[in-house]
């Protein structure tokens, strides 16, 4: 799907009805709108929390009316230690939301039930997106 941000409200409000888990794995390069787009989906999701890049932070919480939104920006992170050292699975076992930037670390801990999104920035400053299971990286969604 290719879209801009001008459309960036409803292209999260329909990957949102294509999700088949809590655990959304985002891949892009710098400024491809990660963050961008996780503002969009953590708004569809209902919440009204103002939503930054946790890159100094590493994770950020957003809460829903019956639910909490982790958001994860592991670009700082050197090994797969250093993410255990501060918990890491025990957000992504959690019941909650957990969306994250950058996973190439953790993919080695990710259960088989994710839904992974790549973006790709375009000369014309649109996005392609896809979504994708972990389990068939090769399956296009949406």
């Amino acid at each position: 799907m290719q879209y801009t941000l001008n459309s960036i409200h409803e292209v999260a409000k329909q990957i949102i009805t294509c999700l088949n888990s809590k655990i959304i794995i985002i891949y892009g390069d710098m400024g491809a709108g990660k963050t961008t787009l996780i503002k969009a989906l953590v708004k569809a999701l209902g919440s009204d929390d103002e939503v930054s890049s946790p890159t100094f932070s590493i994770v950020n919480e957003y809460t829903m009316k019956d639910d909490t939104i982790f958001h994860f920006d592991l670009y700082r992170i050197k090994d797969l230690e250093e993410a255990y050292n501060f918990g890491i699975e025990d957000y992504i076992f959690s019941k909650y939301w957990v969306i994250i930037e950058w996973p190439e670390i953790v993919e080695s801990v990710l259960p088989d039930k994710i839904d992974r999104i790549d973006l790709a920035l375009q000369s014309d400053n649109s996005r392609l997106l896809k979504l994708n299971f972990k389990t068939d990286i090769d399956k296009q969604i949406c």
